[in-house]
């Protein structure tokens, strides 16, 4: 699991929530789009929580990259604003969540989209 997210104290909220499921490995932390392929690209995670609206490459156009490179990654789109999912999907996301979602409901979307991807390799 790779969490990219402009926001230190995001990243740090979901990193706690990820941490109380053993099935979840993360295996890094991405401030910007760019860095998040760059790490996509190193690490090759089965999911990749991406924030939408980010510096120097926002979460779409790298949505869009991964997807293109590493097909089988899946990547959902996480957001404070409904009005980047229909370019979210456009871009590929496999899942689109609002910030404003249960922490539950977010774990549970983790979950299922690591296992689909665990089951397909």
């Amino acid at each position: 699991m790779l969490i990219a997210d402009d926001h230190v104290c995001s990243r740090r909220g979901l990193k706690a929530l990820l941490a109380t499921s053993p099935e979840v490995e993360l295996v890094g932390d991405a401030a910007d789009g760019r860095e998040a392929v760059r790490l996509v690209e190193e690490h090759q995670p089965d999911v990749v929580l991406m924030d939408a609206k980010m510096p120097v490459m926002d979460g779409l156009e790298a949505t869009r990259i991964i997807k293109e490179c590493y097909p089988d990654c899946r990547v959902i789109v996480l957001t404070i604003s409904a009005s980047y999912q229909a370019d979210a999907v456009a871009a590929g996301a496999d899942a689109f969540l609002s910030k404003a979602d249960s922490p539950q409901h977010l774990l549970k979307t983790v979950l299922m989209l690591g296992r689909r991807r665990a089951a397909q390799g």
